[in-house]
């Protein structure tokens, strides 16, 4: 049986050699002598296929894996991506080539949940606005009546998307009395029913929701999904959130909304280019709170993901599929077959 190849791309740990992130704890792979680990240093953004050449697996953090960093030596089981997002994959490349490309939604279901619930309390509570008037002294105080929050019990949170991440919202949401919605043509009916969730159209979900939460990946499907006619149908007295990624949602299109007062607010953790400018027309709004990409980002999160990703990697050393393959298709392709078969104890 050949010693399992490993390569983490290089974001992982700093210039002087540090952990980034030292909550990601990779030492069940370090201390394992059947796995040899190395690091691939991105090239303009990019893992290169010589960085990969001979590894079985990649732990993958911001650079992109595209067609050319699939290496020669036809070795690579999977593209493990630290987290849920995967468009910095190439998936239909890895696909062709046999390459599951593996995500951690067990990692991140939790963290995220919170990061919407983290928005919709501070946005109801005027969090941002008190804190700032608060820090002007006695005049700042004289305002505070002119900020009145919103209480949640009977308001009505839609989540577009009810997978992963948009369950869960409704599981932590539970306690304060909203009645719940969601619109996701791929729903399970019976998650649904069991959380309480009606099911409606998309346009009813814009309608009804008083706090709508963006928690769908970025598709051909869902690019600018949140647009002008859509934002045009909610409440006044609304509130969007978005935690998924930037371009779901129309970007001028909000800030014109946020602007006219269309809606009441918006919590932002994503944008259409990341990272934003400091020119960035939203930032200069006071009814949306921003986020850099990284509101669930705590230890408990990252800690999840990096043990999801040594879960995987381990499973594959086994000669098992890994849980959260996005290409479900590339399971049954033969070159994956024979690639996982080299490490099964039977044999394959």
């Amino acid at each position: 049986m050949p010693r399992f190849r490993v390569a983490l791309s290089s974001d992982f740990r700093k210039a002087d050699g540090t952990p980034t992130f030292p909550s990601v704890d990779f030492s069940p792979l370090e201390n394992d002598p059947d796995i040899e680990m190395v690091w691939a240093d991105a090239v303009d953004g990019e893992i290169p296929a010589a960085a990969l050449e001979g590894c079985h697996g990649l732990i993958l953090l911001v650079p992109r894996f595209s067609r050319a960093s699939i290496p020669a030596s036809d070795t690579l089981m999977a593209v493990a991506r630290f987290g849920v997002g995967y468009d910095n994959v190439d998936v239909a490349a890895c696909t062709e080539a046999g390459i599951a490309c593996v995500i951690t939604p067990a990692g991140v279901r939790r963290p995220v949940a919170v990061s919407v619930l983290t928005f919709i309390l501070a946005l109801s509570q005027k969090l941002v606005i008190k804190d700032r008037i608060t820090r002007q002294g006695p005049e700042g105080w004289a305002k505070r009546s002119d900020h009145m929050g919103v209480g949640l019990v009977g308001k009505t949170l839609g989540q577009l998307g009810i997978g992963n991440i948009g369950a869960e919202v409704f599981r932590v949401a539970a306690p304060f009395g909203f009645d719940f919605i969601a619109h996701d043509p791929y729903a399970d009916p019976a998650l649904a029913a069991s959380l309480g969730v009606e099911l409606v159209s998309l346009e009813d979900l814009f309608r009804r929701s008083d706090f709508l939460s963006v928690s769908v990946p970025l598709s051909e499907e869902t690019r600018g999904i949140v647009n002008a006619e859509r934002l045009a149908l909610m409440k006044p007295t609304a509130y969007v959130i978005n935690t998924a990624r930037g371009p779901i949602v129309d970007q001028r299109a909000i800030y014109e909304a946020l602007k006219n007062g269309v809606i009441a607010g918006a919590g932002l953790d994503v944008f259409e280019e990341e990272p934003a400018p400091a020119d960035e027309p939203l930032f200069g709004l006071d009814n949306v709170i921003v986020a850099p990409h990284a509101l669930c980002w705590t230890d408990e999160c990252f800690a999840g993901n990096g043990a999801a990703d040594v879960a995987a990697i381990k499973a594959l050393m086994a000669g098992r599929a890994p849980e959260g393959v996005v290409n479900r298709a590339v399971l049954d392709s033969a070159r994956f077959k024979q690639r996982l078969a080299q490490f099964s104890k039977d044999g394959g």
